[in-house]
């Protein structure tokens, strides 16, 4: 069975970082291309980060570059999500998505708050 699952989300104070773990298990992540999407309350989808599968390359939305950081390690088939300073707006359920070919998978969702 096909399946991804993000980890890692939680509750933490602005400044404070959290890592985002999506592990894949049915599939492997190997080719596929990974996105980070998030979704605050009462906002859209919106696409935080991505990394390519054959050629690793990387794209941030604006709001998060210099502060995340998206990576992969295919021996564990997950990708992460390293998230420092984090602030209030970065509060949303975070989703990852794998891609390939005609392939599209997405997560549960795993919630980041951040709040003093």
């Amino acid at each position: 069975q096909v399946n991804l699952v993000e980890s890692g989300g939680g509750l933490v104070q602005p400044g404070e970082s959290l890592r985002l773990s999506c592990t894949a298990s049915g599939f492997s992540l190997r080719n596929y291309a990974i996105g980070w999407f998030r979704q605050a309350p009462g906002k859209e989808r919106e696409g935080v980060s991505c990394l390519s599968g054959s050629m690793g390359r990387t794209y941030y939305a604006d709001s998060v570059k210099d502060r995340f950081t998206i990576s992969r390690d295919n021996s564990k088939e997950t990708v992460y999500l390293q998230m420092n300073s984090l602030k209030p707006e970065d509060t949303a359920v975070y989703y990852c998505n794998a891609h390939w070919i005609s392939n599209d998978y997405w997560g549960q969702g795993t919630q980041v708050t951040v709040s003093s």
